[in-house]
């Protein structure tokens, strides 16, 4: 993979709330997902994260079924509708005796290189941050030494995204163009980084 390969892989890999639920994941890409994860940089190398991939649709329908998707648009546009679900979760957890405050940035890192590893085979992703964890814990038999971070999204995307520069002040909500495809405003290099 070349430098532009790389940069395009990062800029089309956004966020995915509308999916093909009828294409499962297939068996190597959930390998490659493995396997980026075990990658990932990690704080001391402590490695606290473990990972739950469900793949069996009834637990996946009912995963789904506590989660909330995509607030900022209007009228549950941002969830998913019967046909449109995911058809695979990844729970992320830490091991408590074994994490630091660096922690979130392992897990970050680590869903970072699952999603990436995710989208060179052409599948999409959705980060959940509203999650019932209780009933995930209860659900995925989670044991309490194990803290619950965050639940990934997968599937065949079935929009498009793309991502537009704004200005510093400018509204940064994304939003659904006329076609329902996302449009993810982005500040500018200008605005965020400063060169010494």
């Amino acid at each position: 993979m070349d430098n532009q390969e790389l940069m395009s892989l990062l800029e089309s890999r956004r966020t995915y709330r509308r999916f093909d639920e009828s294409r499962a994941i297939d068996d190597e890409i959930v390998a490659d997902m493995k396997h980026s994860a075990q990658l990932a940089s990690s704080a001391m190398n402590r490695q606290p994260l473990k990972y739950i991939y469900v793949r069996r649709p009834d637990t996946v329908n009912a995963i789904f079924d506590i989660t909330r998707w995509g607030s900022a648009l209007p009228d549950g546009l941002g969830r998913p509708r019967e046909g449109e679900r995911p058809t695979m979760f990844v729970a992320v957890l830490a091991v408590k005796e074994l994490t630091t405050r660096f922690t979130d940035f392992d897990a970050g890192l680590a869903v970072s290189n699952i999603t990436l590893a995710a989208w060179s085979h052409g599948v999409g992703s959705c980060v959940l941050g509203s999650v019932d964890c209780e009933r995930l814990r209860e659900m995925l038999e989670i044991p309490d030494e194990l803290e619950i971070i965050t639940v990934v999204g997968f599937g065949y995307p079935t929009h498009t995204s793309r991502i537009v520069e704004v200005s510093e002040g400018d509204d940064m909500k994304y939003s659904l163009d006329g076609q329902k495809n996302y449009v993810v405003p982005k500040k500018s290099i200008s605005d965020t980084v400063k060169d010494i």
